[in-house]
């Protein structure tokens, strides 16, 4: 299982609370980021992302159209705030500083969830309190690829384990409808026997095999299975 510290981007650049909004869209633009932690003497205080910066009064989107009874919903402490984030040229007015944060052996699901949970797309990950790096969505992209293995020629005695190892992961899978269908290999060629009741179904059991390693093709001969009416 992958962790933190296998896919974070270090934490090369970051800001402070007496830095300015100028400062942090210059950094985000130099160095092709879309967020930065704010930090005050090694302490994490907050981060700014790009999301922060979008109600600006530098490019006219600070004010922007409210019905007048959400104007009165949010009263006047919550309209204040908002023109002091669109206005101010200070980090700590703009920051969020309810910032969610991870440790280097937080595991990469768990950073799935967070992500997923809290609506964000990066998340600092701290050692001993200090930020040594970010996992932000990009780096869980790039660990797609970077867990690609080349595909190698099935060899004949590899049949049998192929055909053991599709046999167990469609055991463990609760979408398997039908259990009296079969699964033969030869020479890396996958055939599915017997029926199907879903094409969804199918398809995953398609995807299920294509990762296994070895398998170089798949021949499906299931029928799709017939479900009287009063079954649905």
């Amino acid at each position: 299982m992958l962790i933190a510290k296998d896919i974070m981007s270090p934490s090369a650049v970051s800001v402070g609370l007496d830095s300015t909004v100028a400062d942090v869209a210059d950094i985000l633009v130099s160095h092709k980021i879309s967020g930065v932690p704010v930090i005050d003497r090694g302490v994490l205080c907050g981060i700014v992302s790009e999301g922060d910066l979008l109600r600006r009064m530098e490019i006219g989107t600070d004010r922007h159209f409210r019905p007048w009874w959400l104007r009165l919903f949010k009263g006047n402490a919550i309209l204040a705030a908002d023109y002091i984030k669109a206005h101010s040229v200070h980090v700590c007015d703009v920051m969020t500083s309810d910032v969610v944060t991870v440790t280097e052996t937080t595991t990469v699901v768990e950073i799935i969830d967070l992500l997923e949970r809290k609506n964000i797309r990066r998340v600092p990950v701290l050692r001993n309190g200090q930020v040594v790096g970010i996992v932000c969505r990009a780096d869980l992209v790039k660990a797609i690829l970077a867990s690609e293995t080349p595909p190698h020629p099935a060899e004949m005695n590899d049949d049998n384990r192929i055909r053991a190892e599709i046999q167990a992961a469609l055991r463990s899978e609760s979408w398997l409808s039908e259990e009296n269908s079969t699964v033969t290999v030869q020479n890396g060629i996958v055939t599915f026997w017997g029926a199907y009741i879903t094409d969804e179904e199918r398809k995953a059991s398609h995807i299920l095999a294509e990762n296994i390693a070895g398998v170089r093709a798949i021949d499906d001969h299931r029928t799709p299975l017939a479900i009287p009416y009063g079954m649905m």
